[in-house]
């Protein structure tokens, strides 16, 4: 089944690709630097990446914004807040929390492809207050309770 989303490709990004899967079982879409000019990243520096785009995202669903694998393991680049998440409500510009945890500086190209972004459906909850929850074999454990 195939999500209709509503797109605005921001005049700063008119020359870009739109967000593409780049395989038929890819999840995520990437999506492209719309910088001015290079953007270099100085090794543990964190900065907004825009992206040229905003979209009207069905309530219901969030527009998750995640690392790209090949950045992170080949650059130390990653998107901070990851998965950040673009609520159905938002129509800002869409920009990408890049941070550089490599030792090296890092240069942003327009038209880089510098993020994935999947589209999730997601609940909303009511809380019900209530004196005590079912207990599990956990039971409260974290932080490393189940093993290494």
């Amino acid at each position: 089944m195939k999500l209709s989303v509503d797109l605005v490709q921001l005049d700063h990004a008119a020359d870009l690709p739109l967000p593409v899967y780049a395989t038929p079982g890819a999840a995520g879409m990437d999506v492209h630097a719309a910088v001015e000019s290079a953007l270099t990243l100085e090794p543990g520096s964190v900065t907004l990446v825009p992206t040229g785009l905003s979209v009207s995202i069905p309530r219901g669903y969030e527009l998750q914004v995640r690392s790209r694998s090949g950045l992170a393991a080949k650059h130390g680049v990653f998107a901070l807040n990851s998965p950040g998440t673009v609520d159905s409500d938002y129509r800002g510009e869409i920009k990408v929390i890049l941070a550089n945890f490599s030792r090296t500086p890092f240069t942003v190209e327009r038209g880089e492809r510098i993020a994935q972004l999947v589209v999730a459906r997601h609940e909303t909850v009511d809380w019900n207050v209530v004196e005590s929850l079912d207990a599990t074999e956990r039971g409260s454990g974290g932080f490393g309770s189940t093993g290494r």
